[in-house]
C-alpha cells in the first residue's frame, strides 16, 4: 500500500477550495494526466511513436504498484467513508535536460505509467510542449471524446421514459 501518499493526502480530496487555488501549470498537468490516464496503452504508444524521439530517461521512482483507499460521501456531501481500494501504479522520471515527470494511474500497466511520466516531463519543456500537445494530447483527447459520444449514444438507445397518468380529480 502506498501509505506515505495516503497519510500526506489525509481525508482531503480535491474539493472546490483546492480547485480554486490551482495555478494554470497545475491545471495543465491535471488535464494532461486525465488525458493520458484515460487513453488506452495502445493509443498512447502509437501516438508516442509518431514523435520519433528516444529521450534519455532516468527512473527516479518505480514503476511501482500499490493500493489506495477510495473515499465516498453519501449524497456527495455527507460524511466521508472508506468505499474500497483500487490498484494504482506510479512512476517518476528525470530527463537529461533536468525536467521531472510524474504519473499515477489506475491499474498495473507499468509501461503505460512510465511513458506517461516521460510525456509529463517533456510537456514541461518549452521546446517539446507544443509537439506533445499537437501529436499526443489533442489526438488522445479527441479519441476519448468520440468514445464518450459513442457510449452516450448506446445508453440513449436503451433509455426508457415513464409517464404518470392522471386518474381523476383526487
Amino acid at each position: 500500500m502506498l501509505e506515505s501518499d495516503q497519510k500526506q493526502a489525509g481525508d482531503h480530496g480535491v474539493d472546490a477550495r483546492m480547485q480554486s487555488s490551482l495555478t494554470s501549470e497545475d491545471e495543465a498537468r491535471q488535464r494532461r494526466m486525465s488525458i493520458l490516464g484515460n487513453a488506452s496503452a495502445r493509443d498512447l504508444v502509437n501516438h508516442w511513436q509518431c514523435l520519433d524521439i528516444d529521450p534519455e530517461v532516468e527512473l527516479l521512482r518505480g514503476p511501482e504498484t500499490g493500493l489506495i483507499a477510495l473515499r465516498g460521501r453519501i449524497g456527495g456531501g455527507g460524511a466521508p467513508f472508506n468505499f474500497g481500494e483500487a490498484t494504482v501504479t506510479r512512476a517518476t522520471v528525470r530527463m537529461a535536460c533536468g525536467a521531472i515527470g510524474h504519473a499515477v494511474m489506475l491499474g498495473r500497466d507499468a509501461g503505460k505509467v512510465k511513458l506517461a511520466a516521460v510525456i509529463d516531463a517533456l510537456a514541461t519543456d518549452d521546446a517539446m510542449s507544443g509537439k506533445i500537445e499537437d501529436n499526443i494530447l489533442t489526438p488522445l483527447a479527441m479519441i476519448a471524446a468520440k468514445r464518450d459520444r459513442d457510449q452516450a449514444a448506446k445508453a440513449q438507445a436503451t433509455r426508457v421514459n415513464f409517464f404518470t397518468m392522471v386518474r381523476g380529480d383526487d
